[in-house]
């Protein structure tokens, strides 16, 4: 019989993935590390309330998504990109052969609605499930398999892909997103 890891050991585990899912939803790495931050001390405290045995990830993801959107809720005002000021200052992959493939998938992966980000993040990048994400987001597992068929349909379009054609891609979970493959 497997022993389960104690959550506190586990949750250590899932700060990259975290981190990467706040990155997706704010598209600003100060306020992604933020919102990891308040997601563990959210979850640090409230590790009483997790129940053993269900999917520590999902319940950290699903913390992470609700601080977000109640701190974007509380925000007077939006704050514009109009210059691509916090854009640039984003992490950049290493110069490779598919840098300006992922350019072009990182403007058109903004340009989706939240939803469709959110929905392609948890099921293409993360490899939730889509019965996972739809319980995080809290909505139909039709809504989430929507929202991620419709996001990877404007993305081909905006990045201007037919099936036939080859990405360069190098990092998986972008991979993941567009070709609906799991990430690795």
């Amino acid at each position: 019989m497997t022993q389960s890891r104690n959550p506190k050991d586990e949750l250590v585990d899932h700060l990259p993935a975290m981190r990467a899912f706040a990155l997706s939803l704010a598209r600003n790495s100060a306020t992604a590390d933020d919102l990891v931050q308040d997601t563990v001390v959210k979850a640090w405290s409230n590790l009483d309330k997790f129940q053993e045995g269900t999917n520590l990830r999902a319940w950290l993801f699903t913390i992470l998504r609700n601080t977000y959107y109640s701190m974007h809720r509380k925000q007077k005002r939006e704050v514009g990109d109009p210059e691509g000021v916090m854009t640039e200052a984003m992490s950049e992959k290493p110069h490779h052969d598919g840098r300006l493939a992922l350019n072009d998938f990182r403007e058109a992966f903004t340009q989706l609605p939240a939803e469709q980000r959110e929905a392609l993040v948890l099921v293409g990048a993360e490899g939730f499930s889509y019965e996972d994400a739809a319980e995080m987001c809290g909505c139909a597992v039709g809504t989430i398999k929507s929202r991620t068929n419709r996001a990877r349909k404007r993305l081909a379009e905006l990045m201007h892909l037919d099936d036939d054609d080859d990405l360069e891609l190098t990092d998986a979970a972008t991979m993941a997103v567009v070709t609906r493959q799991p990430a690795a």
